[in-house]
């Protein structure tokens, strides 16, 4: 009895780690960008870059980014003498800068013929 119920444990650890290697860091598929979601400040999704909250939308910088050569501070697409302050740290992004995100990012694997014409031929 204690025999089959290891083999069922090892069994079921085997399938759950399958399925968790199948998704492993190039094959998980990331929840898509959405303005039904809320993002914090500086959530960073890769080829889009970082959310602004107070702004509701995504820039190459990170939220108050302090740029040391200019000794100046970056948010929501401009730059300010001293950093933006705001109480909001968390919102929903407004709808056409997550589905602009979403087409951006670069973190998920994207299907079609793209990944498979890069100029090669049998010709050549």
């Amino acid at each position: 009895m204690k025999r089959s119920r290891s083999i069922r444990l090892v069994l079921i650890g085997g399938l759950s780690a399958g399925a968790l290697t199948s998704c492993g860091p190039e094959g998980i598929q990331r929840s898509p960008l959405s303005a039904q979601n809320v993002y914090t400040n500086n959530f960073h999704v890769p080829g889009v870059g970082y959310y602004h909250a107070p702004f509701r939308a995504w820039y190459a910088l990170p939220y108050n980014h302090f740029d040391p050569q200019n000794q100046r501070y970056f948010y929501g697409g401009q730059w300010g003498d001293t950093p933006h302050q705001s109480i909001t740290n968390i919102s929903p992004p407004r709808p056409e800068f997550a589905q602009q995100a979403e087409a951006q990012r670069t973190d998920i694997p994207r299907g079609g013929f793209g990944s498979t014409s890069h100029n090669h031929s049998i010709w050549s």
